[in-house]
């Protein structure tokens, strides 16, 4: 494994623990999948670069596009969540209450 695909499979595998382990406010969840989806952009651009594929080379914008999407609809949730409880404390959400 090359210096380069260990950096980014130990960032993304990074992200992941600290959204399994480190579940106490929503932003660092939020953060943790941004981080993710950031080390899968960047291995993927890596990836399309060195095989030379021209093919592939609209598959890391769509990849950055949908985790535009997906950011901004974190941050939405955050904002509800921190309007409707006073705090983005995961502990404090029940998410069986309406």
């Amino acid at each position: 494994m090359t210096p380069v695909h260990f950096s980014f499979s130990s960032a993304f595998i990074l992200g992941l623990m600290g959204l399994a382990f480190h579940r106490t406010h929503l932003l660092s969840a939020l953060l943790c999948l941004e981080g993710m989806m950031l080390s899968l952009f960047i291995a993927l651009s890596l990836w399309s670069l060195q095989l030379e594929a021209t093919g592939y080379s609209a598959a890391p914008m769509l990849l950055l596009a949908f985790s535009a999407c997906e950011a901004s609809a974190g941050l939405a949730l955050l904002v509800a969540t921190a309007r409707t409880h006073g705090t983005d404390r995961l502990q404090n959400l029940n998410l069986l209450q309406c």
